[in-house]
């Protein structure tokens, strides 16, 4: 066939025929004839010296499915020990991309042997697929001493980690998830080039193992949105100023995956959801304008996390050179009514995201089809592809590797592995291929956990009913609450602590699976923890640090540990989720009404407590934080749960109070993060979360010490919520984010309680000197009074070594000590 032809008539995926207008238009006689296996193409003409005879394009027997995205890390986290194993020096960076390879011809297979027809690459990372794509388009900051031409590992994994000289970039969450990304540092200096081909490597390396694969970008709008300004940027700065300066980069990869035969790329425009001013909608339009002119109507958007607002929807509809539309019908179900009122176009494709990517509960099949069959209804069978809400990346990997779950349970859920064969079930099902047995099965499952007594308990149905008639707020102001705590804690000026967790060693784990396995004693176990945790207050007290902590070596994740002993919750051996890099957490899953059966840290904090003099925080994990870091039931409001959560936490509050423990830390690492996309629906989560911590809390003495700690977040636009909270000290990530924090209290934001913004970055192997500590700590005495100024690092210590531990404590106690003589010498 000739090339030009060929550069023309493509296949969009297997079975999918996309022939342009242009060709439609220059051969009116082209004949169309399909039997069930070939859609055959034939004519004989010529135009100029090109001759056209015969054409067969083969249709699959496969349905409409399409993934979003799927899990990297591997189903027993294989990518993880490889990325750790090279970065401790013990293997090669050939061993391991040997590891990444295999992974990823693994999931393309997976996918391919389910019947998923579009099948997604380069959603594979080492790190971040965001900074995948800050090393695709050479956005490396300065201070890296990258030169070009292309990045390679070092640079890559500095701006994710930093290194002996180099502090990382910032962490944040990915929208409203418990994923971090690395946000990109764009400066009116940026000059963007081609520096990462990974996108074309990914697609020939699916190629040879017979897979066509479609390629999936961060969309070139939503990079620069979620990008921020470079620190030397003139105030005003906005990213998204440089989208002329970044499109081409991203139209010479498409050309080079065109060239080597890809029909189709997937850009991923996630800010698309979000509430924006009307100007920023030309963005989008230009971008695809001018990308599409590379791609034709291969091009694909897909958005996901709510539902798109109105003129988002009229704006994706209307660019000509997008030939599908990808929306998120779990999060997002009211862009249905979007459809109905503005109609669908009728060159397009509609990729309805109706089978959960951000939880493990099974798809309750039979409405989802009936849903997609009123939009086949509406919009015409061929119009309509089945997808996963979002990527596959929030959710566990596999069910078939859970071996702790009973049958009745798992017949409730579906991993990412299950929800590649409801998404084929589905679409199917669409084609008049329903799977009888299939659809039946989940029937039944779905009918026994509505009605599983295991679900539902009406004494906490009871206790929750009326929460709602109190604020549960503390009587006595929190100024006059820290003057009685002081009288009793007698803390020193620019009290230091830490945040909970101390490093957790391998031999710590090895304990902890043991006893599980019941290889040791339990009291052979308590003995071991009870030297473990001698052991941290001795070093907190050699380092003279003023509020203790007991490490957590009993604790192997701060959300699982509670719920291990809450009831309503339920435990898998390997449903790991990336957390970012290497770090996976494994979601409890609360299938039940929750409550609390015994005490569950009293015992350790008790032990803490009675081996030093100095405060011992007692270490709890808060409702909302419990409730946004698990997989939560469907078939009740969230904040119900949360609700729930709060009481239990209530009653452990209480319990430690009244074994002497004076200050108590209740973390809320994850408020903000599940505040909603969408501003109309931001003020309620707020009332019922910060209601929920407020519950926990109410009930304790003025004397005794409320702490909460929050990372890695963007806290400003909530930052009166958290003063609503009415905790007496909030610890807070603020060094990786450039100390952006701050800027609320420089614009005159009044905080009356104590508050430790972090200054050092506990996620990164570096450790910063006395005099940075110092320095940042300076910054914050420029607009914080130093009588509610804490010092401590950013957050809990549990996955560092303590090789960088013990010097990095060591230098913020003596920064923080050397602030205390300037502000003597002030005085």
């Amino acid at each position: 066939m000739s090339s030009l032809l060929s550069a023309h008539v493509s296949t969009m995926g297997e079975g999918v025929l996309a022939i342009p207008a242009l060709w439609r238009d220059i051969w009116p006689p082209l004949a169309i004839r399909h039997s069930s296996s070939f859609l055959c193409l034939a004519s004989v003409f010529s135009l100029s010296s090109l001759r056209i005879a015969f054409l067969i394009v083969r249709l699959s027997s496969s349905n409409m499915a399409h993934i979003v995205g799927y899990p990297r890390m591997g189903p027993k986290r294989e990518l993880k020990f490889a990325l750790e194993s090279f970065w401790d020096g013990k293997s090669s960076a050939e061993d391991l991309k040997q590891v990444a390879k295999d992974l990823r011809a693994s999931i393309w297979n997976q996918q391919k042997e389910a019947g998923v027809t579009w099948i997604p690459s380069n959603t594979f990372s080492y790190y971040d697929h965001v900074l995948d794509t800050t090393a695709m388009v050479g956005a490396v900051p300065e201070r890296y001493g990258w030169t070009g031409p292309s990045v390679e590992f070092d640079t890559y994994f500095s701006m994710a980690r930093g290194n002996k000289t180099t502090p990382a970039m910032e962490m944040t969450k990915w929208f409203d998830t418990n994923y971090h990304y690395i946000v990109p540092e764009i400066g009116p200096e940026t000059k963007f080039s081609l520096a990462s081909r990974k996108a074309l490597d990914e697609y020939k390396e699916a190629l040879e193992l017979g897979v066509k694969t479609v390629p999936v970008f961060v969309g070139p709008v939503s990079y620069l949105i979620m990008s921020k300004a470079t620190r030397d940027a003139p105030k005003n700065f906005d990213p998204l100023s440089l989208l002329d300066s970044i499109l081409p980069v991203y139209k010479e990869i498409l050309s080079e995956l065109k060239a080597a035969g890809a029909h189709g790329v997937q850009f991923d425009e996630p800010t698309l959801v979000l509430d924006q001013e009307s100007s920023r909608y030309e963005a989008y339009k230009k971008a695809y304008d001018f990308l599409g002119a590379e791609f034709g109507s291969g091009i694909l958007i897909e958005t996901y996390f709510a539902d798109l607002p109105a003129e988002a929807y009229k704006t994706l509809i209307g660019l000509e050179s997008v030939g599908a539309i990808g929306v998120d019908l779990v999060r997002g179900i009211k862009t249905l009514e979007l459809i109905k009122e503005h109609g669908f176009p009728a060159e397009k494709k509609l990729l309805a995201g109706v089978v959960d990517g951000r939880n493990i509960w099974a798809n309750d099949l039979a409405a989802s089809l009936t849903l997609l069959e009123g939009l086949v209804a509406d919009l015409g069978k061929d119009r309509v592809m089945v997808s996963t809400s979002c990527s596959l990346l929030h959710t566990a990997v596999d069910l078939k590797n859970e071996t702790k779950l009973d049958d009745e349970m798992k017949s409730w859920m579906a991993f990412a592995a299950q929800k590649l064969h409801e998404v084929v079930a589905l679409a199917n099902a669409l084609k008049g291929n329903k799977d009888e047995a299939f659809f039946a099965a989940n029937a039944a499952a779905q009918e026994s956990r509505r009605n599983s007594p295991r679900v539902h308990n009406a004494a906490v149905k009871e206790a929750t009913k009326n929460l709602e008639e109190s604020e549960h707020r503390r009587a006595t102001p929190v100024v006059n609450r820290l003057e009685e705590q002081q009288k009793k804690l007698n803390l020193p000026i620019l009290p230091t602590t830490t945040i909970g967790s101390f490093p957790q060693t391998p031999e710590l784990r090895r304990v902890r699976r043991e006893v599980k396995s019941k290889k040791i004693t339990e009291e052979e176990y308590t003995k071991a923890i009870q030297t473990e945790i001698q052991n941290v207050v001795k070093l907190q007290e050699d380092l003279d640090l003023d509020v203790l902590v007991h490490g957590e070596p009993e604790r192997n994740d701060m959300v699982e540990y509670f719920g291990e002993q809450l009831q309503g919750f339920v435990f898998t051996a390997n449903g790991w989720v990336q957390s970012y890099g290497s770090r996976c957490v494994k979601p409890p899953v609360i299938f039940g009404d929750v409550s609390r059966p015994s005490s569950m840290t009293v015992y350790w904090s008790k032990y803490a407590q009675s081996l030093t003099s100095r405060p011992m925080k007692g270490m709890l994990t808060g409702p909302v934080t419990i409730l946004n870091w698990s997989f939560v039931r469907v078939d009740q409001p969230r904040s119900t749960t949360c609700l729930q959560i709060a009481l239990a936490i209530k009653d452990e509050v209480e319990d430690l109070e009244a074994n002497g423990i004076t200050v108590i830390q209740i973390d809320e690492a994850a408020l903000r993060e599940g505040l909603p996309l969408r501003k109309s629906e931001q003020a309620s989560y707020q009332d019922w979360a910060v209601h929920s911590f407020r519950i926990t809390t109410c009930g304790v003495k003025d004397t005794t010490q409320i702490h909460t700690h929050m990372c890695y977040s963007n806290f400003n636009d909530i930052i009166h919520s958290i003063i609503d909270m009415d905790a007496d000290v909030i610890t807070i990530e603020n060094s990786r984010s450039d100390e952006k924090l701050l800027s609320v209290f420089r614009e005159g934001v009044k905080y009356a309680a104590g508050i430790g913004p972090g200054v050092y970055d506990i996620h990164s192997p570096r450790i910063p000197s006395t005099e940075e500590m110092a320095d940042r700590a300076r910054k914050m005495l420029a607009v914080l009074e130093s009588k509610v100024l804490w010092i401590n690092p950013d957050c809990g210590l549990k996955t560092r070594k303590y090789a960088e531990v013990v010097p990095a404590l060591t230098n913020l106690v003596a920064a923080t000590k050397q602030l205390r003589a300037e502000l003597a010498s002030a005085k």
